[in-house]
C-alpha cells in the first residue's frame, strides 16, 4: 500500500483551520497578513486554532515582509509566546543582504525552540546558493522540512530542481522532507508523486474566493482525493 501523501494547508483563523481539517488536511501552517506573504499570527489565534483542531500546526515566525530576520530579540520573545500557548512546530527562514542564509539569526531562533520541529520556508527559493544553504543548515536540531517550489517563480519553473534535490537524499543537507508549495496546481501532483515526493502545501488553491475568502472544505477534499488517488 502506498504511503499517504502529506497535505499542509495555510490557515489564517479558526474557520480556515476547521474547514481544512474537515477536508482532509494533515497539517496547518498558521500565518496572518498574506499581503506580506505570511507573518506570525497572534498568540490568541494560535491558541484558538489549537483548541479547535487536533491535527499538527506549524506557526510562522516572520515579523515583516521580506526575508531579513529583523529584530531577533523580538523574534525570540514571539517564539516563547507561541510556545506558551501550545505551539510546538514552526516555520522560519532568514537570508542576509547577499542572499545567503542568515545563519546567526536562524541558530538563535532554533536554540530558543529547544528541539521543536520546524520548516525552512520559501526563502530557499530566493537564496543565492541553495546547495550552500542546505549544507549550512544540515545539522541544526529540529529542521525536518523545506517548503519550496524549486524556484522563486513557482513549481512550473522549479520542477527540475525539486526532482534533482529529491534525488540527492542521503547527502549532507538533503535528508529533510521536500514540502512542495508555491504555484502548486493539481496537475503537478501525479508526476511529483510518481517521482517519489510526498508532501504538498497549498494556500490560495484552497480558497475559491481568493485570500479574502475562507478555506473551502470542498477544495481541500478535492486535493485530498487527487493526492490519495495518484498515490494509489
Amino acid at each position: 500500500m502506498s504511503k499517504r501523501a502529506v497535505l499542509e494547508v495555510i490557515a489564517l483563523d479558526i474557520e480556515d483551520a476547521v474547514a481544512a481539517q474537515a477536508g482532509g488536511a494533515d497539517r496547518l501552517e498558521l500565518v496572518t497578513e498574506m499581503a506580506a506573504d505570511g507573518l506570525t499570527p497572534s498568540a490568541a489565534t494560535v491558541a484558538g486554532i489549537r483548541a479547535a483542531v487536533d491535527i499538527e500546526l506549524r506557526v510562522m515566525l516572520r515579523l515583516a515582509d521580506g526575508f531579513a530576520a529583523g529584530a531577533v530579540e523580538r523574534l525570540l520573545r514571539v517564539a516563547d509566546e507561541m510556545r506558551s500557548v501550545g505551539a510546538d512546530q514552526f516555520v522560519l527562514g532568514f537570508l542576509d543582504a547577499d542572499g545567503g542564509v542568515d545563519l546567526a539569526a536562524v541558530e538563535r531562533v532554533v536554540d530558543a525552540l529547544d528541539g521543536c520541529r520546524w520548516t525552512f520556508h520559501r526563502a530557499i527559493d530566493r537564496a543565492a546558493d541553495r546547495d550552500a544553504l542546505r549544507k549550512q543548515l544540515a545539522d541544526l536540531p529540529g529542521l525536518d522540512t523545506y517548503l519550496t517550489a524549486g524556484s522563486a517563480g513557482g513549481v512550473d519553473e522549479g520542477l527540475p530542481t525539486l526532482l534533482a534535490e529529491f534525488g540527492r537524499q542521503g547527502e549532507p543537507g538533503y535528508d529533510q522532507t521536500i514540502l512542495v508549495g508555491g504555484g502548486l496546481r493539481l496537475d503537478h501532483v501525479p508526476p511529483l508523486l510518481a517521482a517519489g515526493l510526498g508532501a504538498f502545501h497549498i494556500g490560495g488553491a484552497a480558497r475559491p474566493q481568493g485570500w479574502y475568502g475562507p478555506v473551502s472544505e470542498a477544495s481541500v477534499k478535492e486535493w485530498r482525493r487527487v493526492l490519495d488517488g495518484a498515490a494509489g
